[in-house]
């Protein structure tokens, strides 16, 4: 029987990358500051003044670890890496973006696209992180599968609003996702 190596990297990865006094916080010097204007502008724009523009770094962090340039095997492209497809879906919503490749329009779009899985969520109740978290989940998942985790954990529990009760059903990657994010924030909260 042959494993194939990118199940044992998504599992062991988030892992390694947490673990030991090394941790980098989405504030540590190790992450460039070259951004924060735009995740602060567009989360500002997106999300209003009250929510904390630091949640988007630490999901580009998480993306892409900030690199303009990155591509997954997918085709996911920028530092919020997103698919071409899905940015033509954006545009038609939101024509003032521009070019993908551009890391002011990549991050605009990544943050625009979070506020319409947050939206989506609204159902919930929990205005605030706990709907932030699923918008994140939705964002590495896709909404129908994260709401077919929610459908599942609503099979067990009487009421569903928070991410800790949804995450156990959905896929390993995503879990380490939403984690990861909440990992680099810690420091600050």
């Amino acid at each position: 029987m042959r494993l194939s190596f990118w199940p044992w990297l998504v599992l062991v990865l988030p892992a390694l990358a947490w673990a030991g006094e090394n941790f980098k916080h989405v504030d540590h010097k190790h992450w460039t500051d070259k951004y924060d204007h735009y995740f602060r502008k567009n989360s500002k724009h997106y999300f209003g003044p009250l929510v904390e523009w630091r949640w988007f770094k630490a999901q580009g962090i998480a993306e892409s670890g900030l690199d303009p340039k990155a591509r997954s095997r997918a085709g996911a492209v920028g530092i919020m890496q997103i698919m071409p497809k899905t940015f033509e879906y954006i545009r038609k919503k939101n024509t003032a973006l521009q070019g993908l490749e551009d890391p002011k329009w990549n991050i605009a779009a990544g943050i625009y696209y979070d506020r319409y899985l947050y939206e989506k969520w609204d159902f919930l109740g929990t205005a605030g992180q706990q709907q932030l978290f699923f918008a994140f989940g939705s964002y590495n998942a896709g909404f129908r599968r994260i709401r077919q985790a929610y459908n599942k954990s609503l099979k067990q529990n009487k009421h569903v609003n928070e991410w800790g009760q949804v995450e156990a059903f959905v896929p390993g990657a995503t879990r380490h996702y939403v984690k990861r994010i909440r990992k680099l924030m810690s420091a600050i909260l």
